[in-house]
């Protein structure tokens, strides 16, 4: 057993303190760091609940934007009527993931952090070699059983999917993670996730010391008119094999794409927008035919592992299914 001390904050200001201590990891829903513990992955020394923060579980939905505080649970972000009305990919991204015990658990800035599921990293024992959690070390999955695994946005050091579903949804429609440390900083979602490169153990933008307070969501006609698709091996508590996070805007005519936005998970180091297959679509009437050429754009660069070859194929079709259905013509 690994012995750490235990501290509960009761305000952020207090918990950016405990935070400049080497060793510190926060605890809100628990649901990531705790089991990483129990894996012995995890070696928090200080362990600083961050639970009872104030004003950091709120969700405002108005005319332009979206702001869910970081300890908002899942269970309540999915559930909530402006969400759902305004958002749809979001409140679906969410009740598609995990079960309801770890939805009414986890919160939003967990579920952001959440580290990737990757059987070679979450078993040290078994597996020494993991550039994640020993830089340097190798990694196991690229001569392993990687059908799991990443074909965009890897390198020779590590094929990791990010795991979340959340995070495409934010990717996908602009959204901002807001942090604190000595400031308060807005970060672009597609910029907080990190690739791999040659530091996989770095896996987002946030310096030490800093906590995530919130997201930022623009309030668009895509983003109303969205859906979040989660293809996987069994129908509930499985992580994707492919999903995408998409929204479609119409012209006044009601077959033109105005506007669309898409990013997929379950295939990436990191979620993964498709701007290329975004841009293709844009003025183009919306049919079947049309989603699907555009989609097959959506692998551009794909390398597979040998397990994992299948998604290279499946990754498209995801992705148009996702369309359709957020155009109406399914």
């Amino acid at each position: 057993m690994n012995h750490f001390d235990y501290l509960r904050a009761d305000a952020v200001e207090s918990a950016l303190a405990e935070a400049a201590q080497p060793g510190t990891r926060f605890l809100a829903g628990g649901t990531t760091l705790i089991d990483l513990m129990k894996l012995n992955v995890e070696h928090p020394t200080r362990v600083v609940d961050i639970t009872r923060l104030p004003g950091l579980d709120t969700i405002t939905v108005s005319a332009t934007r979206i702001r869910i505080g970081a300890l908002a649970k899942m269970s309540k972000v999915a559930d909530h009527a402006g969400i759902k009305e305004a958002a749809p990919a979001f409140s679906e991204s969410l009740w598609r993931a995990a079960s309801a015990q770890l939805r009414n658990m986890a919160t939003i800035g967990g579920n952001l952090l959440q580290r990737t599921r990757c059987t070679y990293f979450r078993d040290p024992g078994a597996y020494p070699n993991c550039n994640k959690r020993t830089p340097g070390s190798g990694c196991a999955a690229l001569e392993g059983i990687n059908r799991n695994h990443a074909v965009l946005g890897t390198s020779a050091h590590c094929i990791a999917v990010y795991p979340g579903d959340f995070a495409v949804a934010l990717v996908a429609f602009d959204g901002n993670i807001i942090v604190r440390g000595q400031t308060e900083r807005i970060i672009a979602a597609d910029s907080f996730f990190l690739l791999p490169g040659g530091t996989p153990q770095r896996e987002n933008s946030l310096l030490p010391g800093e906590i995530i307070v919130g997201v930022e969501i623009p309030r668009s006609a895509a983003l109303q008119r969205s859906h979040y698709l989660k293809v996987r091996d069994r129908a509930s508590y499985e992580f994707a094999a492919a999903s995408a996070a998409v929204g479609i805007e119409l012209e006044a005519d009601g077959r033109t794409i105005r506007d669309v936005r898409i990013a997929m998970g379950g295939v990436a180091t990191k979620p993964w927008r498709l701007r290329t297959v975004e841009t293709a679509l844009r003025g183009k009437t919306l049919d079947e035919a049309t989603l699907r050429l555009a989609a097959a754009g959506a692998v551009s660069g794909a390398r597979s592992h040998g397990h994992n070859t299948f998604k290279i194929a499946l990754a498209p079709k995801v992705v148009a299914r996702a369309l359709m259905k957020a155009g109406g013509i399914v």
